[in-house]
């Protein structure tokens, strides 16, 4: 492939990067502190939990559904790890392997419901949101369980590097399933099913144990980041994660992954959780009340969502 081809084959990612960048040098020049590297780790720090949520939102809808749960199972996965340590003094590998087989189980039951018994992702992951919040209240009794050093340890940045191990953890994450997505069949296959649905099931790909794999490992995700959310919090808040699945989902079409399936970036949902925190930050920084950062922010993402329904269309006309 030529270099002008390679070119426009990632154009949309060269201009995510390069928006991001823009930023960054827009904070920068307005704010004295914003470049600062107490700030640039103190918000990527904060990021652990979105990366990794985000990264199971690309899959889903790349497969053409919706996962509306993952921040209530966040929620449900971090009362998990509380009350694993605190309540029942269980080791702290063994908190977070239950947390992570809270996440995975309700990312199965989502998928098993939407594929096998036909009902639609968005009905079903919105019947779960309800059910992992209810749980997670439950759970810990609708109060929040400080665990403390045991569990904070993971997202404290190491030594003077500035980067906590949930940091590293979720960009490991982030170029594992960058490569499963772009160099394996795992990959293809589910690129092919959100494309088209009954193309690949005409071509003997089992559509409906794609869809299901990639809800376990939205859910299981979500569960990692709920024990990030823990770790940063130094404690199991059962309101943890209350509206992620949101910012998830735009992070994602920011990133140039398509609300119709078929298309999807995992560094570029990694550039957009990215453009989302420096946006955010840096709008907190030169004193923008939270009122106009929430509509600002409102505002770039249905620009997101403007552009994908743009590509879209012109794809289809090409």
């Amino acid at each position: 492939m030529s270099p002008i081809k390679q070119f426009r084959q990632h154009i949309d990612q060269y201009f995510i990067v390069a928006s991001l960048i823009i930023l960054i040098l827009f904070f920068g020049m307005l704010s004295e502190n914003f470049l600062s590297l107490t700030t640039l780790s103190t918000i990527l720090n904060q990021l652990p939990s979105l990366i990794v949520v985000t990264i199971g939102i690309t899959l889903v809808l790349i497969v053409a559904d919706i996962d509306l749960s993952v921040g209530s199972v966040l929620g449900l996965s971090a009362a998990v790890v509380g009350i694993s340590v605190v309540g029942l003094g269980l080791p702290l590998p063994i908190a977070c392997f239950l947390a992570l087989a809270a996440g995975a189980t309700c990312g199965l039951i989502n998928g098993f419901l939407s594929s096998y018994f036909g009902l639609p992702s968005f009905i079903v992951t919105l019947g779960m949101l309800e059910m992992s919040r209810g749980a997670a209240y439950m759970t810990t009794n609708s109060q929040t369980i400080f665990i403390g050093p045991d569990i904070q340890f993971i997202a404290l940045p190491i030594s003077n590097t500035g980067v906590s191990p949930a940091l590293v953890i979720a960009l490991m994450i982030v170029f594992i399933a960058h490569f499963i997505l772009n160099k394996t069949v795992f990959g293809r296959y589910i690129v092919a099913v959100g494309t088209n649905d009954k193309a690949a099931r005409m071509s003997g790909i089992d559509t409906k144990y794609y869809k299901v794999v990639v809800l376990t490992l939205s859910g299981l995700l979500a569960g990692l980041g709920g024990i990030f959310n823990a770790a940063y919090l130094g404690a199991a808040d059962p309101n943890a994660g209350i509206g992620l699945e949101l910012s998830a989902i735009a992070a994602a079409v920011i990133g140039g992954t398509s609300l119709m399936g078929g298309r999807g970036s995992i560094i570029g949902a990694l550039a957009g959780v990215l453009i989302i925190a420096v946006l955010q930050n840096g709008l907190a920084q030169i004193g923008v009340a939270e009122p106009s950062k929430r509509v600002i922010t409102g505002a770039v993402i249905i620009v997101a969502v403007l552009f994908d329904q743009w590509k879209t269309k012109k794809g289809a006309l090409n």
